[in-house]
């Protein structure tokens, strides 16, 4: 797992599609904590399964900058 701000100081998100980045591993990650959600990284995507209160599903993916999948309506 990794825990991280959901985005930069400059409010660019954190979670991405694709690394601009060097990597130090490749898929060693299969949680992600954020100050926002709880991610699970499955072979279907990036599923959230926790989020903080008052924040909707459409607000979380307009500051991410992959495809979410929403877990959290059951």
């Amino acid at each position: 797992f990794i825990t991280t701000d959901h985005v930069t100081k400059q409010g660019e998100p954190k979670i991405v599609e694709e690394l601009t980045y060097p990597a130090t591993g490749l898929k060693c990650v299969d949680r992600i904590y954020t100050d926002l959600c709880v991610i699970d990284v499955t072979t279907e995507g990036l599923r959230v399964i926790e989020k903080v209160d008052g924040l909707s599903f459409e607000e979380l993916q307009a500051l991410t900058g992959a495809q979410l999948i929403d877990a959290t309506q059951g």
